[in-house]
């Protein structure tokens, strides 16, 4: 375990960069993370480093949803509360309102869904400033974010395959599906969705990258009339083709009384995992009860009785394995140069309300409609 004065020391020397408390209601646990580099894409970092941080330990960047805070993402899902727990570090990339009026991240627009520009720089430059702070095993990065968050997380793995050994996608959308507004509201309703060798495409497309490539888990509720479940599904496909992987899973079990596949590469570890949670919305799944509860209930933090967050870390080898599969083993990463381009603006990607489970047919053509434009970010 890293002793809490170096951990301390590391920071101090980090020169651009500013240790900022914040009240609950602004940072809550976390810390500001400023001057990270030119960053294009005019967003926030905030960093969370438990006292616990062990001896090269990993980082898991973590991307909020639509109307969400870096700190109330936090909040809900419990990621620094796993952070205390088995000694990683945080990073919390954050949008602002300038960029786009809901906080959503701009997922879709090209000049910030490619790699050395926009928003995606933005996010790369705060991994190296953070890895660099705060002692980090370049081998054990990952990414994991909710609904705009995850397809932003689908961008980060696609334009940096080099620098995660695994992400984590929630509620989100296959990388490159979208490159417009009406095209991103057809994906989230789940029409119009590439095929398996265009996805996959998309991926290689995305930079030089030839493997090995990152893992990953995914996330999504079977009642989500936000983002349609069949995105899921067109992210398995997208990476079960870089993987190498069969059509048809390695393994089909419950965990926590839901359903997960597997897939298995040809070495025999599991490379993707697939949770569908049954009847649940647009949202985070949480068990936040018992010795092991992590996370709060609130608005698209749901509670389940199964907590993604902890599965997660499980997957990804950071807390004992279960069904998850070995600690990635990957080549440190080399930190690209970092370039600068202009910020763009206006995702679609809302989330809205949660209506309980069975009522949502109640609903009528009107509320319907407007819904969906508040969900395109058309309409407030």
């Amino acid at each position: 375990m890293r002793k809490l004065s170096d951990t301390m020391a590391r920071l101090s020397a980090l020169r651009d960069a500013a240790i900022v408390g914040g009240s609950p209601g602004d940072s809550g646990r976390l810390s500001a993370l400023a001057a990270f580099g030119s960053n294009p894409g005019a967003l926030r970092g905030h960093i969370y480093v438990p006292a616990s941080l062990r001896e090269d330990a990993a980082l898991v960047v973590v991307l909020h949803g639509c109307t969400q805070t870096a700190a109330g993402y936090d909040h809900g899902a419990g990621w620094s509360e796993m952070a205390d727990r088995h000694g990683f570090a945080l990073l919390f990339p954050e949008q602002q309102r300038q960029n786009n009026p809901n906080l959503c991240f701009n997922w879709f627009t090209p000049e910030d869904s490619r790699r050395g520009t926009g928003e995606a720089l933005s996010i790369r430059q705060m991994i190296a400033a953070t890895c660099d702070a705060c002692g980090i095993d370049p081998a054990r990065i990952f990414v994991t974010g909710l609904s705009a968050g995850g397809a932003m997380a689908t961008v980060m793995l696609a334009t940096y395959p080099e620098l995660f050994a695994g992400g984590a996608i929630i509620a989100g959308l296959p990388y490159g599906s979208a490159s417009t507004i009406p095209q991103a509201f057809d994906r989230m309703r789940g029409y119009g969705v590439p095929g398996e060798p265009e996805l996959a495409g998309l991926v290689r497309a995305a930079s030089d990258h030839a493997g090995p490539w990152p893992t990953l888990s995914i996330w999504h509720g079977s009642s989500d009339v936000t983002v349609s479940p069949v995105n899921a599904e067109a992210i398995v496909r997208q990476w079960r083709s870089l993987h190498e992987v069969s059509a048809a899973p390695s393994r089909l079990d419950k965990v926590d009384g839901y359903p997960r596949r597997a897939w298995r590469n040809a070495q025999g570890r599991e490379v993707i995992e697939e949770y569908s949670i049954t009847g649940m919305g647009h949202g985070t799944p949480l068990d936040t009860t018992g010795e092991d509860g992590c996370g709060t209930e609130g608005a698209y933090m749901l509670e389940t009785g199964i907590s993604s967050t902890r599965h997660i870390c499980r997957f990804w080898g950071l807390v004992s394995t279960g069904h998850a599969g070995e600690r990635v083993a990957r080549q440190p990463a080399l930190v690209p140069a970092l370039a600068s381009a202009a910020p763009q603006a206006a995702s679609p990607l809302r989330p809205r309300p949660q209506s309980p489970v069975g009522t949502s047919g109640l609903a009528g053509v009107g509320k319907v409609i407007e819904d969906a434009l508040r969900a395109a970010g058309l309409m407030r």
